[in-house]
């Protein structure tokens, strides 16, 4: 795949005064075979997941989100853009949507804000899939605490520079398979002077303190859970697949994949759809 293919048009939802951009794809036939909600990390939006997206809305109508701060949702200014903000977004929002148990897959960060809704908010799901998510000790890189210390610092950057350092940053979360039309259009959001200001913002704003209570109650998961991670992550290492997978309760599998990054949906989009849809078709109620 050469290249991220577009989002459908946003339906904006406004949750405690945070305008917030979502989209659907609804299935090829008459019926769903269920809701999937999918979540979105940093620094990417709904667009990362379009190409897995599209396979899995063959069958299911699939819900996702630009959380705030990210994608065509870094309008809502200056919007809180931490874990605890968002995760209570995403529950949220599920209610907004009636989704009352749909199936969710997270990556990233949408891991941690999946997994916090389900265990401090409430949210029900039918079956959760973790993809290279930000969850367990340690995650942040001294790049996110050069951040926290100088933000403004950061965001007053001359444009072109951000831009080149935005691109760098983005190109080292990949593998060999992520093109540089990928790149480009993942760091689109970004090069506008308000993309550039939220860059900054979700960085200096995203903590450890924040999964520590998720990780505490790991073994509380609700659901069935499956774990998948890229094989050669530079960002998170796949050793903390087996790790995560062990905290969950039940038996629940692991899922490598050989020669991806750490952005495995659009690293591995085919692999990693043909997997989410026999996870789906197993998992279902």
């Amino acid at each position: 795949m050469t290249a991220v293919p577009p989002l459908p048009a946003p339906v904006l939802e406004t949750i405690d005064g945070v305008e917030i951009a979502t989209y659907r794809l609804d299935p090829e036939g008459p019926h769903s075979a269920g809701d999937v909600v999918l979540c979105h990390g940093t620094p990417w939006s709904a667009a990362v997941w379009m190409p897995v997206a599209r396979m899995l809305a063959r069958e299911h109508r699939v819900h996702l989100w630009d959380m705030p701060g990210y994608g065509a949702s870094i309008r809502s200014g200056g919007a809180a853009v931490d874990l605890v903000s968002q995760r209570r977004r995403l529950a949220s929002l599920l209610e907004t949507w009636q989704l009352p148990r749909p199936h969710v897959i997270a990556h990233d960060i949408g891991g941690a804000v999946a997994l916090g809704a389900h265990l401090l908010d409430g949210s029900e799901y039918a079956s959760l899939h973790l993809v290279d998510v930000v969850t367990l000790d340690p995650w942040g890189s001294p790049f996110f605490r050069l951040v926290a210390q100088h933000e403004q610092v950061f965001a007053a950057l001359p444009p072109a520079l951000h831009a080149a350092l935005v691109r760098e940053y983005i190109a080292g979360a990949g593998g060999q398979a992520l093109t540089d039309p990928q790149i480009d259009a993942l760091t689109e959001p970004w090069r506008s002077p308000a993309g550039q200001a939220a860059f900054y913002r979700q960085i200096a704003q995203l903590s450890p303190q924040h999964t520590a209570p998720i990780v505490e109650r790991l073994d509380q998961v609700r659901c069935p859970s499956r774990v998948s991670w890229g094989e050669e992550d530079p960002w998170i290492p796949v050793e903390q697949a087996a790790e995560l997978a062990a905290r969950l309760p039940g038996h629940v599998e692991v899922r490598t994949h050989a020669g991806a990054g750490h952005l495995v949906p659009l690293e591995a989009a085919d692999a990693l759809g043909r997997d989410a849809l026999a996870w789906l078709e197993g998992s279902a109620p």
